[in-house]
This record gives structure tokens, C-alpha cells and sequence, in this order.
């Protein structure tokens, strides 16, 4: 007696249909040949596509339905067309934590959550702002919120010192507090601080922290219109130097399209060699790393949603396929093997990013799977619709759907 039988299922890269069995939360066996065993509940696929859940490499979920608490200036300056103005438009956006208050971080954040179940979204790798101004609030309410979604949305809190940690004093000590409090990754966002030495500073202190604790690094990089920006050289360097190979995950980078083709292609390598991924998040701003020359180049690279409804995007609804769809436009990934590509940055790509184990579809791996409203992929970014299905850690699940 099987937990749960999926018949006449569509998978990807694959002819025919096919049957998959799920047992104790893990997946017993996959094969066109009929299961005549017994379920306690049969889904029948009838063609559609059975693919791995969708993982969201890179979310502000603190922040998520803030933007009715804010002007339009922080989004004017940040959509700017040369991005120059990345930096005031952080500052701008600071404001919102003046208020920062569980009692609205925490429902905010559920309704975020419930999304990602109901669009089959069901890791995310979520941001806490850390601050003299956020101070451990936000982190709080994500802990919490990380709790209560266990074994439904698997959820990575990053303690994120969002407004540097050399330009704000005290922010170090918080930051060892959050880690403290169970923070699952290390933050950090270097290109923010005023001088090179500072961003070296940042790295460094942010690095220590995170072999103290044994934690991944996620740190958003030169996201801004200047192509003097190093972090992300840096990080890359620092990890290598560390041994910490496949540890550090790089944001944004958004300076890299303006990068000379020789300085790339050096970047390209060491990100290589560090193990070290790139999570694009293009629909959010005018400029976006190079997602089609780092695949060329052999690199990790995937997508996220970064902002739902806050100061620096005003929609997003925890959906990697829309942000997928999004993507196919900015990056003119329009042939059905770019499809394909850019359906592997929002599943089985962005699981290595953040390292997530037996996450592929394949015997003996986590029962967790989508059984989606779309026979190909092509279908699945045109209507960008919610699974049929979510399966999640071998649980069939019954998501709320949220106006």
C-alpha cells in the first residue's frame, strides 16, 4: 500500500507517461511500466508534466506588502535606467523599518508562504533585514513563520545586514545575535559600504561569522549601475581562499552587464573554482547579470523572485513560473531549449545554489513534486497557472488560496 500513486505522468527530457509511486515521503519508484499495488490516494496526471518543486533562491520576505506603507521614490530611484541611484533607493527604502512590528511582519509573511504552497514554490531562501533600525524584529517574525511552515514550505532564514556592516555600527553584534537565535545562513551585501576597504572589511567579517557557525554565505553584489564594482570578485576570492567551495551564493551582480568581455570571463572562472552560484532576479531592475553568457560559461546560475509588493517591486506573488515567464522576455530565452534552461533555474539548478539535498526527481529522493496545469514547458510560462498538485516531503497538500 503506497502513500501515493501519480498515473500517466508527462516528465521532462522524457517520452511517454509515466507512473510514480511515494511512500513515507520518498519516492519508491518511477517507471512507465502500470503499478497495480495499492494507494490510499491516486492522482491521475493524464499528460500533464510531474516536475520538482520550485525553489526561490532569493526572497526580502520581511519586507513582503510594504509597499503601500511607501511613496514611489524608492522605486523611481532603483528602476532608474543606469541603476546609479541603487544606493539612494536602499536608503529610501530604510524608512519602512522605522515600523517595524511583528504583529504585521507575521501575517504578511504567512500570506507570502501560503502563496509559495499553493504555486508549488516550496523552498525559499528568505532575507531578514539587520539593522540599528530592523534591529532582530524581522528575524523574529521569519523564525517563527519557518516554524509554523515545517514540512510544508521549507523555509532558509538569512540574517541580511541590509544597510552595510562597517557604515553601521553595532550591526556585527546583531548579527552574531541573529545567528545565535538560529539564523539558517549568513547575509551580507558589501558593495554598499563607502570604500574598498570596507567591502573587503564586510566580506571578511561576514565570512568569519560564517564558519564560526557553519553557515552558507548569501550576499548581494554590486548591484548597481557601476562597473568599477569588485565584490563579487571578492566574495568569489574569499571563498576560495576559505576552502569553501560550493558555500557562497552571489545576488544581483547587476554590474556585470556592464563589464569588459576579458574582466567576465576572469570572473566567470573564479566563480568556478569557488563553487559559486548566481542567483538573477532581472524583472526587478533595468540592469541584470549575464544569465546566457554564465551558462556558456559553465556556471551555476539560477532565478528569484527577490521583492513581492515592497520599495523595490511592486508585484510578485511567490510564483517562480511567472518569474520564469518574466525572464524568457528580459533575457530573449524564447527557443524551447531555452525553456528548458530557464526551467532548470527555477528547479534543479536553484536547489544547487542553496544546496539542498536529494532534491531531483529520481527514486529514493524526497517525495516533494508538482503536478502542474501544462503539458510542456512552453505552456507551463504562457499561462503561469498553480499546480493541479503539490507534493510536499511525501504530503499531498491543500494550499489556501489567497485574493
Amino acid at each position: 500500500m503506497y502513500d501515493i500513486l501519480i498515473k500517466n505522468a508527462q516528465l521532462r527530457r522524457k517520452t511517454g507517461l509515466w507512473n510514480i509511486a511515494i511512500e513515507k515521503g520518498i519516492i519508491q519508484t518511477i517507471t512507465k511500466t502500470p503499478i497495480r499495488a495499492k494507494a490510499r490516494k491516486v492522482i491521475d496526471a493524464a499528460g500533464n508534466l510531474v516536475t520538482e518543486p520550485f525553489v526561490n533562491t532569493h526572497l526580502h520576505l520581511c519586507k513582503v506588502y510594504t509597499l503601500e506603507m511607501m511613496d514611489s521614490k524608492a522605486l523611481s530611484a532603483y528602476h532608474g535606467a543606469d541603476m546609479g541611484s541603487a544606493m539612494t533607493a536602499i536608503e529610501l527604502a530604510a524608512r519602512v523599518k522605522a515600523n517595524y512590528n511583528e504583529k504585521w511582519i507575521l501575517p504578511n509573511v504567512r500570506k507570502a508562504l501560503h502563496l509559495a504552497a499553493l504555486n508549488g514554490n516550496l523552498h525559499i531562501r528568505a532575507f531578514a533585514d539587520i539593522d540599528s533600525k530592523a534591529k532582530l524584529i524581522g528575524l523574529k517574525a521569519l523564525l517563527k513563520a519557518r516554524d509554523e511552515f515545517k514540512g510544508v514550505v521549507d523555509v532558509q532564514v538569512v540574517a541580511f545586514p541590509q544597510d552595510g556592516v562597517v557604515r553601521e555600527p553595532g550591526t556585527l553584534d546583531l548579527m552574531r545575535e541573529a545567528m545565535d537565535l538560529g539564523a539558517d545562513v549568513v547575509g551580507g551585501i558589501p558593495w554598499i559600504e563607502f570604500t574598498e576597504r570596507d567591502e573587503q572589511t564586510h566580506i571578511d567579517e561576514m565570512m568569519k561569522l560564517a564558519i564560526a557557525y557553519d553557515k552558507d554565505i548569501s550576499m548581494l553584489v554590486d548591484d548597481a549601475g557601476d562597473p568599477t564594482l569588485k565584490t563579487l570578485e571578492m566574495l568569489a576570492v574569499r571563498t576560495i581562499e576559505e576552502g569553501r567551495i560550493g558555500r557562497s551564493l552571489a545576488h544581483h551582480a547587476r554590474a556585470m552587464c556592464l563589464y569588459p568581455m576579458p574582466y567576465f570571463k576572469k570572473v566567470a572562472a573564479l566563480l568556478r573554482q569557488a563553487g559559486m552560484g548566481v542567483v538573477s532576479d532581472p524583472h526587478t531592475g533595468p540592469l541584470h547579470a549575464r544569465v546566457k553568457e554564465l551558462l556558456a560559461e559553465d556556471n551555476l546560475v539560477c532565478l528569484g523572485q527577490d521583492d513581492i509588493s515592497d520599495a523595490y517591486y511592486p508585484y510578485g506573488h511567490n510564483n517562480m513560473l511567472e518569474v520564469a515567464f518574466l525572464a524568457s522576455h528580459l533575457l530573449w530565452m524564447t527557443t524551447f531549449p531555452e525553456m528548458e534552461t530557464l526551467y532548470d533555474l527555477i528547479t534543479v539548478q536553484a536547489a544547487k545554489c542553496i544546496n539542498l539535498p536529494a532534491f531531483a526527481l529520481k527514486k529514493n529522493n524526497i517525495a516533494s513534486l508538482v503536478v502542474l496545469d501544462a503539458k510542456t514547458v512552453c505552456d507551463a510560462f504562457r499561462y503561469h497557472r498553480a499546480p493541479l498538485h503539490v507534493i510536499s516531503q511525501g504530503k499531498l497538500l491543500k494550499p489556501k488560496r489567497i485574493a
